[in-house]
């Protein structure tokens, strides 16, 4: 069968073409803006692709299109597609009817953490034996490709509160049926297509009312929006998981050291292991606490589980070390919303002391650009001793600078002026942006050099 993709260059729709090759089907795709590395993937997995939103790519037609959600009505090839009664499906609903029917889905959902979780709960499964296939939104240290299709009966993936196509408002995750579902945090984000954090509630809610009473629903012991979510209905058992020293949860973590590079697991209030391992911040700590409540949901004990964590390696761009010149640290990391940049900064403040930190930060997701948070984003880089805001010419409002310590610059090439001005030997530099910030961490480290 053939099968065509519309914006197959991102990595959900990336992911659904490696999927379907695997499958059997010969796949074909389309992109407005298709480069490497993933037009490079791409070809090497045989796919044919097709620059542009024409009309033309339909001829002759496929057996399905399958519709990425950035496309639109207006656009020539989504109006050719619908005036042709040509097959067209959406990715999530494709990956439903395709690929999960008779799968164990493990889902991880959440506002942060998504790609980092289900990394974690994709390798302890592979570490234990289990050959689990996964779709993530990300590149896994610990494997070579961000999906693929195994025999095996469980599939985790990575459960995207963004809406699924022109077509279908709903939420991508309620497609995907999960049995064990990861719900990791819930805060107000997607501007562009969420009015409030109701909104997103409403969709949570609508997860939930998917989850079979056989599952599971593993959630933070404090969150008022999830509290929300499932006060609306639940018909599943849960458990909660903290990393504070004095709750009262099923799962609990007591840090060794502050960085949470160490720690202590507790279920039910009985000792089960110690982690090591080279990840930091509390927020992976938690991370890592869900990862194992579903793992052993699955059948995984704890001790296997927190061995397989003690060799994961993080996800690419989740505070990744580009290079070290000077005894000065670049890093790179794709926090995109103010708790997640303050909870990143927390967590390398924890590692290196009174060490200096020079935060950069590229507002650019939807929600940002729109200014959305522009009141908490100074506040959420409080760890840093050096913060510089890139506000390019098309954001149209302005930061709330309370101090020097905090400076806003419209240019990659004005920050790396100043960054290296700034910079002493001993720094940690970190960069947080969700996209490629014109290579600035590349750019930095040569000038640095």
């Amino acid at each position: 069968m053939h099968l065509h993709i519309l914006g197959i260059c991102g990595t959900f729709m990336g992911g659904i073409a490696r999927l379907a090759i695997e499958k059997g089907f010969k796949v074909t795709g389309s992109d407005q803006n298709c480069y490497p590395p993933m037009s490079d993937q791409l070809t090497e997995m045989g796919v044919s692709l097709h620059q542009g939103y024409d009309a033309q790519q339909l001829t002759p037609a496929a057996d399905c299109v399958v519709v990425g959600n950035s496309l639109s009505r207006g656009t020539p090839v989504i109006e050719a597609l619908l005036n042709s009664n040509q097959k067209y499906r959406s990715g999530p609903q494709w990956l439903n009817e395709n690929i999960l029917q008779d799968k164990w889905v493990i889902a991880v959902a959440g506002t942060h953490g998504k790609t980092s979780t289900a990394s974690m709960v994709t390798w302890i499964l592979e570490a234990t034996g289990y050959n689990p296939g996964f779709l993530i939104g990300g590149v896994m240290e610990n494997f070579a490709v961000s999906a693929r299709l195994t025999e095996s009966p469980f599939f985790v993936v990575e459960a995207d509160e963004y809406d699924t196509a022109f077509f279908d408002k709903r939420s991508k995750f309620v497609h995907y049926r999960a049995r064990t579902c990861i719900l990791n945090n819930l805060e107000f984000d997607h501007a562009d297509i969420f009015d409030n954090l109701a909104a997103i509630e409403t969709q949570f809610h609508h997860l939930v009312r998917t989850v079979p009473q056989n599952g599971l629903i593993i959630r933070p012991s404090e969150s008022a929006p999830l509290d929300r979510v499932l006060e609306r209905g639940c018909w599943t058992e849960k458990e909660e998981f903290s990393c504070e020293p004095e709750a009262v949860t099923d799962w609990r973590a007591e840090k060794l050291v502050a960085d949470g590079s160490q720690f202590k697991i507790y279920f039910k209030n009985d000792y089960k292991g110690t982690l090591c391992w080279s990840l930091i911040g509390d927020h992976n700590v938690n991370n890592a606490l869900a990862a194992i409540a579903a793992a052993r949901h699955v059948g995984i004990t704890v001790e296997d589980a927190i061995k397989a964590l003690q060799e994961f390696k993080n996800v690419k761009r989740r505070m990744e070390l580009k290079g070290k010149v000077r005894e000065i640290d670049v890093y790179d990391d794709f926090a995109h919303h103010p708790t997640a940049i303050k909870t990143t900064l927390k967590g390398l403040r924890d590692k290196v002391g009174e060490g200096r930190i020079i935060a950069v930060v590229d507002p650019r997701s939807n929600t940002m650009k729109m200014g959305i948070h522009k009141e908490t984003l100074v506040d959420s880089v409080q760890q840093a001793d050096i913060c510089i805001f890139h506000t390019p010419e098309s954001i149209d409002w302005q930061l709330y600078l309370n101090n020097n310590r905090v400076t806003a610059l419209s240019s990659s090439e004005e920050i790396i002026d100043e960054v290296k001005k700034v910079a002493q030997p001993g720094d940690s530099i970190l960069i947080m942006s969700n996209g490629g910030f014109d290579n600035i961490h590349n750019k930095l480290l040569e000038r640095l050099a």
